[in-house]
């Protein structure tokens, strides 16, 4: 689309304009679902967002509030590592979660109480090797 609204002309007749001449030129007709009504979402916003999540595998860790967020990922560390081949990289991951603990204690507090202390990156080595 390069025609520039006109002078004068409201934003929502200049959209709504554009819109009716794509219609007419049937650039809508080909869409998925056309001609199918909307599905209804039954449970609210959070259900829909939830299934989404789901449906696209995204990482549900990253709406989390850190205090609830890392816990988790210090729980799972174990078997995180355990898929890695190298110390040098078990070292880097534990030093980069350690360094948003630590950041997450510095920040002001958002949820609950952040109750996680940094992760000892010599036990996790140690752990990491017995598990090879």
């Amino acid at each position: 689309m390069t025609e520039r609204k006109p002078r004068g002309m409201p934003a929502e007749d200049w959209v709504e304009r554009q819109i009716r001449m794509a219609q007419e030129r049937g650039e809508f007709d080909d869409l998925p679902g056309a001609g199918k009504p909307i599905p209804k979402r039954r449970g609210g916003t959070m259900e829909w967002v939830a299934r989404k999540l789901r449906e696209e595998n995204a990482d549900t860790a990253a709406l989390l509030p850190p205090s609830l967020a890392l816990p988790k990922e210090v729980a799972e560390l174990p078997e995180r590592l355990a898929k890695e081949r190298s110390e040098h990289r078990v070292r880097e991951i534990v030093a980069d979660l350690n360094e948003r603990i630590a950041a997450a204690h510095r920040a002001p507090q958002v949820g609950p109480p952040l109750r996680v202390g940094e992760v000892d990156v010599e036990d996790a080595v140690a752990t990491w090797r017995t598990a090879r």
